[in-house]
């Protein structure tokens, strides 16, 4: 939990005269607020997740671009039927990518001539899988690996409804922020504090540092890939001002 505070008093006046004929006639509007305390509080609820997302993808070279991407697709449908007969419905497989260069070797050999040498055309196309039962992603990263996957990122561990965990979180920053405009108002020598504006932003279901890990794996017959799913949290920020009343 992080909490900043900003404390401010301000008395505005301001006045007006509009001169008639035999008299001048004079508004005065005074405005006084109470010194306001600002607060930033954050709460985190942590459980553990219930989804994942893996990229994954092909990466094919030929000698001529149509080749490399004919190629691609091949290993690219390969993969997808693997993933499906492997229980992943197709709602939950997205393209993420595709792409297609030319390729050139830069070094310099002997006997070769000097500038870069083309060797052929590179197709990828990736692939981004949910899987929403976390107990088999070790063994799903490796049914990728034997389906002709060159690639593979993540996993990237998530809640699939975030919803309960920002309402404890919410009510915990609210709390907290409560407590402490309490506090100022009482060291500052004021009776009370009000509520006087609220905003939220939040986070929901994510790993508080995600980080997404580039891996390429050799399919054998090891045991499935160990993968610990640890836990993600849901955030709640709140900017919240208390008036401060005698």
């Amino acid at each position: 939990m992080k909490s900043t505070f900003a404390l401010m008093a301000s008395a505005v006046v301001a006045a007006a005269a509009l001169p008639v004929a035999a008299a001048a006639q004079t508004s005065v509007t005074i405005a006084e607020t109470a010194p306001v305390v600002t607060l930033n509080v954050t709460e985190t609820v942590e459980a553990a997740p219930d989804m994942a997302t893996v990229g994954t993808g092909v990466q094919t070279r030929a000698q001529t671009a149509a080749q490399a991407m004919r190629d691609n697709a091949v290993q690219m449908d390969r993969l997808v039927a693997a993933l499906v007969k492997a229980g992943i419905p197709k709602k939950d497989l997205q393209t993420s990518g595709i792409n297609l260069s030319a390729q050139y070797d830069y070094s310099n050999r002997d006997g070769q001539p000097a500038g870069p040498r083309f060797i052929g055309y590179e197709a990828s196309n990736q692939l981004s899988v949910k899987l929403r039962d976390i107990r088999k992603v070790g063994t799903l990263l490796d049914t990728m690996v034997e389906a002709g996957a060159t690639n593979v990122n993540g996993p990237s561990f998530s809640i699939s409804d975030p919803a309960p965990m920002l309402a404890q979180a919410r009510a915990a920053a609210l709390k907290t922020a409560r407590a402490q405009a309490d506090f100022y108002a009482q060291a500052a020598g004021y009776r009370s504090a009000r509520l006087v504006s609220l905003a939220e932003s939040n986070s929901g279901g994510q790993p508080p540092m995600p980080v997404m890990a580039a891996a390429r794996f050799k399919a054998d017959s090891a045991p499935a890939t160990p993968v610990e799913p640890g836990q993600v949290g849901s955030s709640v920020t709140l900017t919240v001002q208390y008036a401060l009343e005698k």
